[in-house]
């Protein structure tokens, strides 16, 4: 999703006009022959079905098959129309949110999208609430209704960020008549209005993109059909770079390609944008956890190096990071960093002993074994178990969809995770991950940083609510239900002969695969 922000305003009776309307209508030739251009990526499709994904893979592809009322242009952080006309907040309370469904939108089966569509893919979310899908990014959300070509969202509390999540893949719109209404859709199958239809596809190893001449909306219609091609692993996705079975590759070569990547590199371009993708440790804090307890959470906090995690790890390819919300997003802080500014076994001992807890402790760490997550979990092992205080247990799962299942049931007492923002907001790496219902589902839950979390949500102007995302960042530093590690910018490399890579990574979160070209 996002990573990197400028400050913004949102107005409370911001509408949002028609703009950069595309209107290619043919496919013409390129200097690739006709070929797809193929793109590499270790991400993993979760689903192909947007109420039941909240991964970063599956909305890089929604971003392409699917639309949504609203998006974010290259290099803004504004959301501006799509599927839509116009959309506005009704009112000065935040509480209702209206969109007109633009008249000229289909989906790829060459039936008109109605407002009828809307409503149902925002039911659907909220009926099926899956574990792995985007329902708590829609916790404001009371009800939709639809009427005539209007859309009217009416929200539980004033909620100035809902203009940012109906501009994500969780807001990908459906044809009502192709998808169940309380499950999901599970014949790999995709139908949308974006601007590619997906053709052939085999989970977990390639998507073929084919232009949809009918798409209208912010993007245009692609020049070229596009192959994406998925990695078990950054070792595979580097192999498939340097054997020249891709022409662009992004998320997440292995660090030593990134620390190496330089301007006299043959046939490769490349660019490191952002800086806002992070990654944590999660605690589950169920009942008869080993880390239940806030005082071990706390000693966890107090002895981990993350500067050794990121130049050892690495390569110097992420930077520390001390709270939930990253530099380079208004109003971050350093929380974690003010508690403990250097790690200390000391510190860490007198926490368990002040709390009357025995070392050594016996935990039993989670991690997906894609990039350079193994390593990272062993970097991790290795410095708390130095304390003495500690013993860890490293409890690895290859697919990604097994270890989303594993963490949701509870099945470790910690494990490690990415996130990439949904939209430029300090509040979409609070709300999501401490807040009620938080889809980390590690039984966290607090009065006093829910509260928090509506507080901040209630300011149209987002400048406003500066203050109180510092008092949050405070709170979860005090609670430790999350452990910031780091944040990193993001890569993407290129063969010379494709333009327009640099779309993949323009600080807007969406995957802009129709901008790829031949020269």
């Amino acid at each position: 999703m996002l990573r990197s922000v400028r400050s913004k305003v949102v107005a409370a009776g911001l509408v949002l006009g028609v703009a950069g309307v595309a209107t290619w209508q043919l496919l013409p030739e390129n200097a690739g022959g006709g070929k797809a251009i193929r793109v590499g990526t270790s991400d993993v499709v979760s689903s192909l079905d947007p109420a039941g994904a909240y991964d970063a893979g599956s909305w890089a592809l929604f971003s392409n098959v699917y639309q949504s009322l609203l998006t974010i242009r290259s290099g803004s952080d504004t959301p501006v129309p799509d599927a839509a006309s116009s959309c506005t907040f009704i009112g000065d309370k935040l509480t209702t949110y209206q969109c007109e469904l633009r008249s000229d939108v289909k989906f790829s089966s060459g039936r008109a999208i109605t407002a009828e569509d809307v409503k149902f893919s925002f039911d659907r979310i909220k009926a099926i609430n899956s574990d792995q899908g985007p329902a708590p990014l829609f916790n404001t959300l009371d009800s939709v209704k639809a009427e005539g070509r209007t859309v009217t969202f009416n929200l539980s509390a004033g909620d100035a960020t809902f203009p940012f999540k109906i501009a994500t893949g969780a807001a990908s719109i459906v044809d009502k008549d192709k998808y169940p209404a309380k499950g999901l859709r599970e014949d790999e199958k995709v139908d949308g209005s974006g601007p590619f239809t997906l053709g052939d596809y085999k989970a977990g190893a390639s998507a073929e993109l084919k232009p949809n001449a009918s798409y209208k909306g912010q993007g245009k219609i692609s020049k070229s059909a596009v192959t994406v091609r998925y990695f078990k692993d950054s070792a595979q996705l580097e192999q498939a770079w340097n054997d020249h079975g891709i022409e662009v590759a992004h998320r997440d070569m292995p660090p030593a390609v990134l620390a190496a990547l330089n301007p006299g590199l043959k046939d490769t371009r490349y660019q490191a944008s952002g800086g806002t993708e992070t990654r944590s440790m999660v605690f589950n804090l169920r009942a008869g956890s080993p880390v239940a307890q806030p005082a071990v959470r706390q000693a966890v906090a107090a002895v981990l190096d993350r500067a050794k995690i990121a130049g050892e790890v690495y390569k110097g390819t992420v930077t520390p990071l001390y709270s939930l919300v990253p530099a380079g997003i208004a109003a971050h802080s350093t929380p974690f960093f003010d508690t403990w500014p250097s790690p200390n076994g000391v510190t860490a001992k007198k926490l368990l002993k002040d709390a009357g807890i025995t070392a050594p402790i016996s935990v039993n760490l989670g991690v997906n074994t894609r990039g350079a997550s193994l390593p990272e979990a062993e970097e991790i092992k290795k410095q708390l178990e130095s304390t003495g205080l500690f013993r860890i247990t490293i409890k690895p799962v290859e697919k990604w969809a097994d270890f989303q299942k594993a963490y949701a049931a509870g099945e470790f007492d910690a494990y490690t995770i990415g996130w990439i923002a949904d939209f430029p907001d300090a509040d979409n790496f609070l709300a999501p991950l401490v807040g009620a219902d938080s889809s980390m589902n590690n039984a966290f839950s607090d009065k006093g940083v829910d509260e928090l979390i509506t507080r901040t949500q209630s300011f149209s102007d987002r400048g406003a609510a500066a203050n109180d995302f510092r008092d949050l960042q405070k709170l979860v530093a005090q609670h430790v239900p999350m452990l910031p590690i780091w944040q990193k910018k993001d890569y993407v490399m290129s063969r010379e002969a494709v333009t327009g890579a640099q779309y993949l990574s323009d600080g807007t979160g969406v995957w802009r695969l129709w901008e790829l070209n031949w020269l």
